[in-house]
């Protein structure tokens, strides 16, 4: 038998579904009464993009090594994650495939970047990135190019070596025991929950933080390459970890136990959006009834949300309630129910 795993870092990745994870995570501690790693003072991540130091984490001084869950955005820095997190902590990020990944950080920071502003559109940033993109901006501009490698902590400018790359890759296996792939998100659950030894219940979830088709941007097929030669680096790390993802996979739950675990996620996940969910799906931001849930929006992207159903019994209430809770709404209240001493996180939207 195994035991469910309780110390985990979560890198969370930009624009990788990654807030859905957050949701889970949080969940998670909550279930089994864990204390989370959570931005200090009025921060709503760990210093992100600055690279990550233990004093960003509230009451790091007297909390010491003795969190439980690091999940909010911050970029990686192994020696200091591991003055806060306990020796047996288990690692894991998610990686999505930067063509996808592109476009949707160019529709969410168009409004932020300098590099989104002054082009039109996402193919005329890709036709001459170089005319949008100067380097010397980068802490602006992260977002524009080979953002995973960055979130990772490495120089999302850095010249496209090969012995470089490789020694990168072998660096992120030695401190990641996981990494999951976007594109592949449901086989990614049953992977998260066989590794971790946690239940069904545990990994189950509502999709978080996607945006509505009409602000989807449709990529030319000369796009689609330009990125993976514009972001070469994010794309060897993508090709690299999809290939160890059903390697692994394969070694440990095999193809046909995963389809038949992939089909109970998904008949769990529709159980619960009956019972939870009025329009039996996510809607737009001007559609959702309680502003309480309204996620954050931002740049062109129209954040999506959920409606609850009304006369709901107080537990399914709460349960519905964490499932659907934007990831910043939910920051505020585990920060409340940990520092209660401490002023609220004003969210201020």
């Amino acid at each position: 038998p195994c035991h469910a795993k309780n110390n985990v870092m979560f890198l969370k990745t930009h624009k990788t579904a990654s807030s859905t994870i957050l949701n889970i995570m949080f969940r998670f501690a909550e279930r089994y009464n864990l204390t989370v790693a959570l931005p200090a003072n009025k921060l709503f991540h760990l210093g992100y993009p600055e690279t990550f130091k233990a004093s960003f984490v509230e009451e790091f001084q007297s909390i010491g090594q003795n969190y439980n869950i690091m999940c909010n955005h911050l970029r990686f820095n192994p020696s200091e994650v591991r003055k806060v997190m306990p020796a047996n902590t288990f690692y894991f990020s998610i990686l999505r495939n930067p063509i996808h990944l592109l476009e949707s950080s160019y529709v969410y920071y168009k409004d932020y970047i300098p590099a989104f502003r002054i082009s039109k559109d996402v193919n005329e940033y890709l036709a001459s990135p170089t005319k949008y993109y100067h380097p010397a901006d980068y802490k602006e501009n992260i977002y524009g190019r080979n953002i995973m490698w960055f979130d990772f902590g490495y120089d999302n400018n850095a010249k496209d070596n090969k012995k470089y790359i490789q020694k990168v890759l072998r660096e992120i296996e030695q401190n990641f025991h996981l990494i999951l792939i976007t594109d592949y998100f449901d086989e990614s659950m049953i992977l998260l929950k066989h590794t971790l030894c946690w239940d069904l219940d545990d990994v189950v979830y509502f999709k978080l933080n996607s945006r509505s088709q009409d602000t989807v941007q449709t990529l030319t097929p000369e796009s689609k390459e330009q990125i993976k030669r514009w972001c070469s680096l994010d794309w060897e790390l993508y090709l690299h970890f999809n290939k160890s993802f059903w390697r692994r996979i394969e070694e440990t739950i095999g193809l046909k136990e995963l389809e038949k675990e992939v089909n109970q996620l998904q008949a769990r996940q529709k159980e619960l959006m009956e019972t939870c969910l009025l329009d039996q799906e996510a809607v737009g931001k001007d559609h959702i009834n309680n502003k309480a849930l309204l996620p954050f929006q931002s740049g062109a992207a129209n954040i999506l949300g959920y409606n609850l159903k009304e006369d709901l019994d107080n537990r399914t209430l709460r349960t519905c309630q964490k499932m659907v809770m934007p990831e910043l709404q939910y920051m505020s209240h585990i920060y409340a129910v940990q520092h209660p001493r401490k002023k609220r996180k004003q969210l201020g939207f």
